[in-house]
């Protein structure tokens, strides 16, 4: 019994070491080549006030920039295995060796929305992503790898938290519009603060209307008007991410970010 646990413990140990946390605004999935967007000093609340100080936040005056869209062709297509150098044989990720079935180590240069086999845009359908997802947990499973070498061990694990890492960003839609813009070579500043005094305004309102919720019906009214908001501002960024419109797409994500946390305040509250 004891020899069959200790390839799931030292697994288990691999994933847990390369296995990112779920996905906030200073996720390392967004630092390689952005600044992630993410929380700043905020307005002082009133003494009395029992809602979270840091609700209100700074975000930046971005100047437009041109996305910059990309082949999905990488450098992942001119790769070998690395115990008998075989190149691989389908146009699938390369995963497993067909010559030799040794697992291979990650390629960063494949993006989380090929990972998936989806285009890089924001309207994905999340049962597609829920499938494939399933998919890879069945290919990365334990069972699969415990009699393989330590290297492929290491590999299987590095390959089994990119995969979770993916789905998480793909499947929030603030993460997913966030790491869009990144792929894209937009950069969201963390640094430069707002001044849009109707979104403050904006946010002000909801917070003193969750504060004076007499009860959790009044609660949940509010929480609906802030997911349709949130809904509407998604739907802002899909079409001015498609159309290229820079600094209406960071505009939508800003709001997008004020609502959520709106909505995670609320859920806090009931």
């Amino acid at each position: 019994m004891n020899t069959m646990r200790l390839p799931w413990r030292r697994f288990s140990a691999l994933l847990r070491r390369n296995l990112k946390p779920i996905f906030s605004l200073s996720s390392p999935a967004l630092h390689s080549h952005t600044r992630p967007l993410s929380s700043l000093s905020s307005p002082a609340l009133p003494p009395h006030s029992n809602f979270p100080a840091n609700f209100l936040h700074s975000f930046p005056n971005q100047s437009s920039k041109l996305f910059r869209f990309e082949s999905s062709s990488s450098s992942s297509e001119f790769r070998r295995c690395w115990n008998c150098n075989s190149s691989p044989t389908t146009s699938q990720l390369f995963l497993v060796c067909d010559s030799c079935r040794c697992i291979q180590p990650v390629d960063r240069s494949v993006d989380y929305f090929r990972i998936f086999g989806l285009e890089q845009k924001y309207d994905i359908k999340e049962s597609n992503l829920e499938g494939v997802y399933k998919d890879w947990q069945k290919k990365l499973h334990p069972d699969l790898v415990h009699s393989k070498s330590e290297s492929e061990r290491e590999y299987a694990a590095e390959q089994s938290s990119r995969v979770i890492d993916a789905y998480r960003t793909l499947k929030n839609s603030l993460s997913r519009a966030i790491y869009l813009m990144k792929l894209q070579g937009v950069h969201v500043d963390e640094e430069q603060t707002v001044s849009d005094p109707e979104l403050l305004a904006e946010v002000m309102e909801i917070r003193e209307s969750v504060e004076e919720a007499p009860d959790s019906q009044a609660l949940k009214q509010i929480q609906a008007e802030v997911q349709e908001k949130m809904k509407q501002w998604s739907e802002t960024f899909a079409g001015a991410f498609k159309s290229q419109e820079t600094e209406k797409a960071l505009n939508a994500i800003r709001r997008m970010t004020y609502f959520i946390r709106a909505n995670e305040e609320i859920v806090k509250r009931l």
